[in-house]
């Protein structure tokens, strides 16, 4: 029993402009970057002192160990 071609294929609807949303109107770029609060270099300075030591700290740490490694596969192997 073979389907004809339009119960195999239904007529799909093309949206007329009636029944096509309407496009709404963008926001302005002045209401949306007022919402938008850029911290200043100072306060990211004062918010993130901590973090250059550390990462010196963790490099110095790094690399001894490392160090030790290459050492220990001298002595060992």
């Amino acid at each position: 029993m073979a389907k004809s071609a339009e119960e195999r294929h239904p007529q799909q609807s093309v949206p007329t402009p009636a029944t096509m949303p309407t496009p709404t109107k963008p926001q302005s770029l002045t209401r949306v970057s007022s919402r938008i609060q850029v911290p200043k270099v100072q306060d990211l300075a004062s918010r993130y002192q901590y973090v250059i030591p550390e990462v010196k700290r963790i490099g110095i740490i790094a690399g001894s160990i490392i160090l030790i490694l290459i050492i220990l596969s001298f002595v060992l192997g």
